[in-house]
């Protein structure tokens, strides 16, 4: 499964036929998702919701108002899915802060906590429903992958799709800088899910990237998950505040509530530094930076591009390619 577009395809096509590749996976996870292989199947079609979406958004200008029911639909999947997803998942978070911070938090401690965490979730899969979700879930994923062929996509080439990732940048931009003035769990989180869209974006356009291009998806990767444990923490801080003779007692949740800032200062500080650097281009300047590498990925002989392919497995190049050691090394300078 390839999620980016295809020198072979339309743009049109290349989207429709990723939207019914992810559809395609994301129900097969739920289908065959059982027992203790339940909550990763709901993680990896969670992930695969995402994807559909972040394509969805680059398209928006051209889909007009199908967009939104389009959105509406997956937004709600994908809500219905967390709220079995999210119970497992503060396990996680509260794991890995155990795991961070080991050298503080006494064992008993730990215990309290992480029993009051996995007695919550017990009483939240208790309380859903969660083979009639499943279900749902798999008939609205299909849903979408028959409508992919009615969507209003004609617009193919760089022009197809400029115009959505132009917007989705500045609104990356402008999260950004809102994250800054304004610092809260709010306006990080929109700006984590701004830098999300951006990354998707980038990885459709996988098949231009040069060593700049390859840095810039990696260091948008980092910067995502930074913000995004960032979030997790904001989520099973209130949860353990919200009621804590559940874990242990005020003092416990105090201990671990100390510890839950410090990294997300830590995070936040990271995550800032980092979207500076990513989100200093001016979206027009980027933008015909993008159309170029476009133009210059159509113009390519078939040769070149079996050598990104190759690259792409991780197999060593045949051959270098003249001129691309210095443009690898200035991209490296500049990541």
């Amino acid at each position: 499964m390839a999620y980016r577009l295809k020198a072979t395809e339309s743009v049109p096509d290349g989207i429709r036929r990723i939207v019914r590749e992810e559809v395609e996976d994301a129900t097969k996870q739920l289908a065959n998702g059982r027992g203790d292989q339940r909550d990763g199947a709901i993680h990896e079609a969670r992930k695969s919701i995402k994807k559909i979406r972040g394509a969805l958004r680059l398209m928006q200008p051209e889909l007009g108002r199908g967009y939104k029911r389009e959105n509406d639909r997956l937004r709600e999947v994908g809500h219905h899915l967390s709220e079995v997803r999210d119970a497992q998942a503060i396990i996680e978070v509260f794991d890995g802060i155990v795991d961070k911070y080991k050298g503080e938090l006494t064992p008993e401690c730990v215990r309290a906590v992480r029993r009051g965490l996995l007695k919550n979730k017990q009483e939240t899969e208790a309380r859903l429903d969660v083979e009639k979700i499943v279900r749902e879930a798999v008939t609205a994923l299909r849903a979408v992958g028959r409508d992919v062929n009615r969507w209003p996509l004609e617009a193919d080439g760089f022009e197809a799709i400029a115009p959505g990732f132009k917007r989705r940048y500045k609104r990356g931009q402008a999260a950004m800088a809102k994250a800054s003035k304004q610092p809260s769990a709010d306006t990080y989180h929109n700006f984590r899910k701004r830098v999300k869209d951006h990354w998707y974006h980038v990885r459709l356009v996988e098949s231009l990237w040069t060593e700049m291009m390859r840095a810039r998806e990696a260091a948008l990767k980092d910067l995502e998950t930074w913000l995004g444990d960032d979030h997790n923490l904001v989520v099973l801080k209130e949860r353990l505040e919200s009621a804590p003779d559940q874990y242990g007692g005020e003092r416990n949740v105090q201990v671990f509530a100390a510890l839950m800032d410090k990294y997300s200062e830590e995070l936040r500080e990271k995550a800032m530094s980092l979207g500076e650097r990513l989100y200093e281009q001016k979206p027009k300047a980027l933008v015909r930076d993008l159309k170029k590498l476009w133009n210059d990925w159509q113009d390519q002989p078939p040769g070149m591009k079996g050598e990104q392919r190759r690259q792409r497995a991780g197999r060593k190049p045949a051959r270098k390619q003249p001129g691309t050691e210095s443009g690898a090394k200035k991209a490296a300078a500049t990541a």
